[in-house]
């Protein structure tokens, strides 16, 4: 794979984490503490539910502005396809989070963006090591 493009996945990648854990995080904070947006509803009764949002959200904020400013590595590929893995599964297992808070499409866009940046982050790996492999003989 042509190092152009190996960073260009990891930029495009960074740009969504911090675009899509940037909303993640407002709609957290409005609903932890303001009991408004989205969230609202399911916190109203369990408002330390906000914690493990707020966490997840911030976390995924902090690596993909990390990836955005980090020296391209073909390892980093390995590194966001275990990223978008534990995201995507995540939101499988929670489903029903989407549905309760009224935000189906922000979980379908989302769920498939993560498993996108698997794929992709794995044909990037596969296609790095083809490249060293044959630049070895």
């Amino acid at each position: 794979m042509p190092l152009a493009f190996g960073n260009l996945l990891i930029r495009f990648n960074a740009g969504f984490l911090i675009l899509a854990s940037a909303g993640g995080l407002a709609t957290d904070i409005a609903g932890s503490f303001f009991g408004r947006g989205a969230e609202a509803v399911l916190l109203a009764d369990a408002p330390g539910v906000g914690i493990g949002f707020i966490e997840a959200h911030g976390l995924a904020l902090i690596i993909g502005l990390t990836m955005w400013r980090i020296a391209y590595s073909v390892n980093w590929h390995t590194f966001l396809a275990a990223v978008h893995a534990l995201l995507g599964t995540a939101n499988l297992l929670f489903w029903q989070f989407f549905i309760a808070s009224d935000v189906l499409i922000v979980g379908y866009a989302t769920t498939a963006a993560h498993w996108l940046f698997v794929v992709a982050h794995l044909a990037a790996m596969t296609g790095s090591t083809r490249l060293a492999a044959s630049s070895s003989h």
